[in-house]
C-alpha cells in the first residue's frame, strides 16, 4: 500500500511546527527569558537553537523520508545489514507513550478553562480563589479524568480521518486560528496602560541581568529550553519526513519549523508580560502562571472574560496540536508494525493511551501521596522527567550518532537525503560538528538534567 502523502509543504510545515509548539513555550519561556535578563537570553537561545535544535530536526526529517517509515521501522530500513539500530525504535515508542501519558491531562486542562473562561465562572474571583478553583478542578479525579478522555477522543478521531483529511486538514486550520489568536492577542496586552513597563523588561537587552543570574546558569538555561522545545529525539517529527517529497531540501524545512515555533514562544511573552507587569503580578513559571496567575489578569482588565476565553482557546490549541501530531505517531508505529488499518491502530491506542494516562490523573488527588521524586513531586513530574532528562536527550544522541556514523546510515547518505531537491543546503564542512561536538553538548544536557534535580 502507497503510504499516504500531505496535500501541501505549508501542511507539512504547520503540521510539524504543531507538534514541536508545545504548552512549555508559553508558560516556560517567557519566565525564564525575564529571569535571564528579557531579550539579551533570547539572543543566547536563538543561537543554540540554530547550531543545537536545527541539525538534530533535519536528521529527523532525513530519516523518515528516506525510509518512508516511523521511527518503529526507520532504523530497520535504513540500517546496514545486521546493524542493532533499530532497538532504538524503543526508545520512541516509549517517548510518544510517555509524553501522551500526562499531556493529554495538562491538554483536558486547558479545555476546561477555556469553558470556565467563558462561562464566567471566574468573574469577581480575588487571587486566593482563583488558586482554590485551581486546587478544586485537580482533587476532582472525575472531573480530570473526564477531560482527559474528552482530549484522547478528539485527537485520535482527527488521526481516524486519515493524513489529509484528518490531520492535516484540521491542524492546519488550529494553526492558522492559534496564529491569529496570538496576534490578537498581543496587540490588546501591548495596548494595556502600564505595559510599557512589561514589554521593556521582556525586550530590552540587560546583559547586567545575565551576569547577575549567572552566566554559566543564563547559558544552561538557553541550551535546556533550546533542546526540549522541539520535541526532539522520540521520533515525533521524523513521522513528517515520511509523509513529504522530494522537492524541498529538508535544512529549509527545518528552518520555517523552528522559526514558527519560536514565534509563538516569543509572542506568548508579549501576551503575558505587558499585562501581569501592569496589574503588579509575578510572573511565575509553570501552570500557576497559566492556571491562577493570569485568570487574575484577565479579572483586571477590561473585556476580561473575552480576552480570557481567547486566551485559553489559543492555549487549547497548542496542546492539542502536539496531541494530534504525537498520537498520529502512535497510529503510525502501530500499521507500520502490525499492518493493521488505521481504524484499528486508532480504537486499540485510545483504549491504551486512556489507561495510560489514568496514573498522571491520579496522582493529583487520591495518589497525591506518591512523591516519585521527592517532596512536592507527583507523578506527572516522574513522567515529565523520564521524557525531557533522559528519552528526548538520549533518542537524540542516537539520531545524532545514526547520522553520522559509518556504522549507521553514515553522513554521505543523510547528506544526500537532506540536499535532495531545492532551498537551503545542509552543509558538508559541518560533519565535524556534528559527529564530535554536538554528541558531547547532548551528554552534558544530559548529565546537567540529572545534576539539576539530584545534585543541588
Amino acid at each position: 500500500m502507497e503510504r499516504e502523502k500531505f496535500s501541501s509543504r505549508l501542511g507539512f510545515i504547520l503540521i510539524s511546527a504543531g507538534c514541536a509548539i508545545g504548552l512549555g513555550n508559553v508558560w516556560r519561556f517567557p519566565y525564564i527569558v525575564g529571569q535571564y535578563g528579557g531579550a539579551a537570553f533570547v539572543l543566547i537561545y536563538l543561537l543554540f537553537l540554530v547550531v543545537l535544535g536545527l541539525p538534530i530536526v533535519v536528521m529527523e526529517f532525513a530519516v523518515g523520508r528516506a525510509s518512508q517509515k516511523s521511527a518503529a521501522l526507520s532504523f530497520e530500513v535504513l540500517e546496514p545489514k545486521g546493524g542493532r539500530w533499530h532497538q532504538g525504535k524503543c526508545i520512541a515508542l516509549a517517548g510518544n507513550y510517555l509524553l501522551m501519558m500526562f499531556y493529554t491531562t495538562v491538554a483536558g486542562w486547558m479545555i476546561l478553562y477555556f469553558v470556565k473562561m467563558m462561562m464566567g465562572d471566574f468573574a469577581a474571583m480575588e487571587a486566593a480563589e482563583v488558586g482554590a478553583e485551581f486546587g478544586a478542578m485537580l482533587s476532582d479525579p472525575v472531573l480530570m479524568m473526564a477531560m482527559m478522555v474528552i482530549v484522547v477522543l478528539l485527537g485520535f478521531s482527527v488521526c481516524g480521518m486519515g493524513l489529509k483529511n484528518g490531520v492535516e486538514k484540521i491542524t492546519k486550520w488550529m494553526m492558522v486560528c492559534l496564529l491569529f489568536l496570538m496576534l490578537v492577542l498581543a496587540g490588546n496586552s501591548m495596548m494595556i496602560k502600564g505595559g510599557g513597563v512589561g514589554l521593556e523588561f521582556y525586550l530590552k537587552p540587560d546583559f547586567s541581568k545575565v551576569k547577575e543570574a549567572g552566566v554559566g546558569e543564563a547559558v544552561f538555561a538557553a541550551l535546556g529550553q533550546s533542546f526540549f522545545t522541539l520535541s526532539i529525539g522520540i521520533g515525533a517529527l521524523a513521522i513528517f519526513g515520511s509523509y513529504i517529497g522530494k522537492e524541498k531540501r529538508l535544512t529549509g524545512e527545518a528552518v520555517s519549523v523552528l522559526l514558527l515555533d519560536t514565534l509563538v514562544a516569543f509572542m506568548a511573552g508579549l501576551i503575558i508580560f505587558p499585562a501581569c507587569f501592569a496589574y503588579g503580578i509575578e510572573p511565575d513559571a509553570g501552570p500557576s502562571l497559566i492556571f491562577i496567575t493570569l485568570p487574575n489578569v484577565f479579572n483586571h482588565m477590561a473585556g476580561g472574560r473575552l480576552w480570557g476565553s481567547l486566551f485559553f482557546l489559543f492555549m487549547s490549541f497548542a496542546a492539542m496540536s502536539t496531541v494530534i501530531a504525537v498520537f498520529q505517531n502512535i497510529v503510525s508505529f502501530a500499521t507500520d508494525l502490525t499492518g493493521c488499518s488505521v481504524k484499528t491502530a486508532v480504537v486499540w491506542n485510545v483504549a491504551a493511551v486512556i489507561l495510560l494516562s489514568v496514573p498522571c490523573v491520579l496522582g493529583f488527588n487520591l495518589w497525591s501521596g506518591f512523591a516519585p521524586l521527592g517532596e512536592g513531586t507527583n507523578v506527572l513530574d516522574l513522567e515529565d522527567f523520564l521524557v525531557s532528562n533522559n528519552l528526548l536527550p538520549v533518542g537524540s544522541l542516537l539520531y545524532l550518532l545514526f547520522c553520522t556514523s559509518r556504522y549507521g546510515w553514515g553522513f554521505e547518505k543523510f547528506l544526500k537525503e537532506a540536499n535532495e531537491g531545492t532551498g537551503l543546503k545542509f552543509p558538508g564542512w559541518a560533519k565535524v560538528y556534528v559527529s564530535y561536538v554536538l554528541p558531547v553538548v547532548i551528554l552534558v544536557i544530559f548529565l546537567q538534567g540529572y545534576w539539576a534535580k539530584f545534585g543541588g
